[in-house]
């Protein structure tokens, strides 16, 4: 097989020597050599077609057949002409649960880090932080915080400590997309790396796209002032390189993180509780009170946060039951489980 051309023109969307290679490799197995086949990065998924970063530049291409895995954006493809034929095996997938069903939900592909985005114009909430994390770490990539909105807040710091010590093992970044405050730290998190930013709508992470692009190239909106809800300015995922290197991955808000994860992400995601677990009595405690129990033990001497514990709790039974519903014998169980209990509840309504 004749050299493959270095394709540097794509090196601001992460190209390098691991895509070359695996670009060869799918070379290889198409049989036909490398004749025609160049890379190309998804950019932004429009339905039927995705905008792909190509060597010559960006284009949208149709999906004319389909390819297993399905493109998200992302994911290097292998094109030839205007087909894209493969999909580059990926380092990294977010997924979540998608909503009002038990499917999963590509966000990201080959993602480094997750920036979990909180507005500093209403509450951060610990249970929403726990959840994205898990998804994070479950996808193989690096969960941190980003404090958005710091200038409308008397004391962003003292905020900015609370959130550390909530969530232990977390990169904790406030930021200003008015002042600038905290985006040169954002800047050297992304460089040469691949970050996806995930928050609810009016977060601010529109704004700070344009900030940290340079540019306005993200619609902004504005928020309610009743509750700092605001509206879906961002209505599909797209990448952007960085002026300093690294790409940066916005996407719409979210209004629910259903888990879509394993128990070892939600381990990973309270590693504290999984330490302290280790001087458990028993190894299958399950943290209710049974004997010789390090956690609640910490618990009750101050060392760990009743909500950081109920907050493991949960999120422990619903990757339980994620698991259980994954595999279709469980599945099968676990369906007519709950057959026979909305069965029993309606007899019970009907004596009543």
């Amino acid at each position: 097989m004749r050299h493959l051309v270095a394709f540097d023109s794509l090196a601001p969307f992460g190209w390098n020597d691991r895509w070359a290679a695996l670009l060869a490799a799918a070379a290889e197995g198409g049989g036909g050599g490398d004749a025609g086949l160049v890379p190309g990065r998804v950019v932004r998924h429009d339905g039927a077609g995705v905008v792909v970063a190509l060597p010559e530049g960006a284009r949208t291409l149709m999906l004319a057949r389909p390819l297993d895995p399905a493109p998200a954006v992302g994911d290097w493809l292998a094109v030839v002409g205007d087909l894209p034929v493969a999909v580059l095996p990926r380092t990294s997938l977010l997924t979540r649960r998608s909503a009002g069903s038990e499917t999963p939900q590509a966000l990201a592909a080959n993602v480094d880090a997750v920036l979990i985005v909180c507005g500093l114009d209403r509450p951060v909430k610990a249970g929403r932080v726990d959840r994205v994390a898990t998804l994070a770490w479950d996808a193989g990539a690096v969960p941190a915080v980003v404090l958005t909105k710091a200038d409308l807040v008397g004391d962003a710091d003292s905020v900015l400590e609370a959130v550390a010590a909530a969530h232990p093992g977390l990169d904790v970044v406030a930021t200003s997309a008015t002042t600038g405050a905290g985006l040169e730290d954002l800047r050297a998190l992304a460089a040469g790396r691949t970050v996806v930013l995930v928050g609810e709508s009016g977060a601010g992470k529109s704004s700070l796209t344009n900030a940290l692009l340079g540019a306005e190239v993200m619609a902004t909106g504005a928020v309610r002032s009743g509750d700092a809800k605001g509206r879906h300015t961002t209505t599909s995922r797209e990448a952007h390189p960085l002026p300093g290197g690294g790409v940066l991955v916005d996407t719409p808000g979210l209004r629910a993180v259903g888990l879509w994860a394993d128990r070892d992400a939600v381990a990973a995601t309270f590693d504290d509780i999984d330490d302290l677990a280790a001087a458990c009595r028993f190894g299958d405690c399950a943290h209710g009170g049974e004997p010789g129990c390090a956690v609640t033990a910490a618990v009750v001497a101050g060392a760990l946060a009743p909500e950081r514990l109920e907050g493991w709790r949960a999120l422990e039974r619903e990757a339980e039951a994620a698991e259980r519903r994954a595999q279709p014998h469980l599945q099968r169980a676990y369906g007519r489980r709950f057959s026979r209990l909305a069965k029993d509840a309606q007899r019970r309504k009907g004596r009543d």
